[in-house]
């Protein structure tokens, strides 16, 4: 996992509705402080002095007790048993930190020492902290998390109205025949930008765990279908569209800045295409996997097929039902439904 999915997982494991995280909340309210460290017991046990042996099943209001106590609480994994409480936890003095509270830089460099999830209650300002490997969360007030999820989801809805919009306009100039690398560069920016806020969104549902429902609901409305339509989409304008080349130019996109991102030449380069000054105006033929997949029912072995056979989306237009029928596996019901499918979707595309 990469750092953020790690940190991600450490904010679900005390996400509102959690036991963990009405333990964090009894601890706020009632001012006390508390050094937590779940999981890798042996990497936090050889950093242990002192303390007592609890080994009993975890609960709210025992770890809240505990926590009156000034040294740290040891948890196993899954945070379902009380291990020790009242240790004193040694980690290397010589591990950096940015931390000055004494709990904090304990707290920091017990985190890059093991693979504990380490969590500071912070007395005097009333703050929780998560610690893994390193790297540092503090967790906001829900009403402040709402607030931002549904300004992320303002931002999302917006963006889901202009990729309609420009991907409505692609799909018209792929009948047509008229596609430059300019057009589809604007439709790949705009989902890679629904994409990354979508990713935003999604970090405030886990943050907000069952307060989140909604957001989450909405946010899926506001996605759905776009992850596939990213894929059919850049495989209709790879130079090769192999099985393992589509992911690899996806992760290269994504990997993109804001400002490279609105670059042609970079998303270019990304798919594959010699980069030249005049991108924006190259004539590019989509392949068809994009909107054969809106055809109903049409497995994707079937649409490789076809594309295998004839090459283009335009190849496939001007293809009569009988030779449609012709590719293995198609059928004449087939060759009937993707003949129609596709008129029908070129009959409503307005340029």
């Amino acid at each position: 996992m990469t750092r953020e999915e790690v940190m991600l997982a450490a904010v679900q494991f005390v996400a509102p509705g959690t036991e963990l995280r009405v333990a964090l909340d009894n601890i706020i309210a009632g001012r006390t402080g508390a050094l937590l460290a779940i999981g890798d017991e042996a990497g936090v046990d050889a950093l242990s002095n002192g303390g007592f042996e609890i080994d009993a099943p975890f609960t709210p209001q025992r770890l809240f007790e505990l926590a009156k106590m000034d040294g740290a609480i040891l948890l196993d994994s899954e945070a379902t048993k009380i291990r020790r409480a009242n240790v004193h936890l040694m980690p290397n003095a010589s591990l950096p930190t940015s931390e000055t509270g004494m709990r904090h830089r304990t707290a920091e460099r017990v985190s890059r020492q093991t693979d504990a999830l380490v969590i500071s209650v912070s007395q005097r300002r009333e703050v929780v902290s998560l610690y893994r490997r390193g790297d540092r969360l503090s967790l906001e007030d829900i009403d402040v998390v709402l607030a931002k999820a549904n300004q992320a989801l303002q931002t999302l809805e917006r963006y889901r109205a202009r990729l309609d919009e420009v991907s409505a306009h692609l799909t018209a100039l792929e009948f047509e025949n008229l596609v430059t690398f300019g057009d589809v560069a604007v439709v790949i920016q705009r989902l890679e930008m629904l994409r990354r806020v979508a990713k935003e969104v999604n970090r405030y549902v886990v943050e907000l765990g069952t307060e989140g429902r909604l957001v989450r609901m909405q946010a899926e409305e506001l996605t759905t279908g776009t992850d596939e339509d990213y894929l059919m989409l850049v495989r209709d304008y790879m130079v090769d569209p192999g099985p393992r080349k589509v992911p690899a130019a996806l992760t290269r996109i994504g990997a993109l800045t804001p400002e490279q991102l609105l670059d042609s030449s970079a998303l270019a380069a990304a798919l594959g295409y010699s980069p030249k000054l005049d991108m924006d105006e190259q004539h590019v033929r989509p392949k068809g996997y994009r909107l054969l997949h809106r055809v109903p029912l049409l497995p994707g072995t079937i649409i490789n097929r076809l594309i295998d056979r004839f090459g283009t989306l335009a190849a496939i237009l001007d293809a009569t039902v009988q030779q449609l029928d012709d590719v293995d596996g198609v059928g004449a019901r087939r060759a009937r439904a993707v003949s129609d499918g596709l008129r029908r979707m070129r009959e409503r595309a307005v340029l």
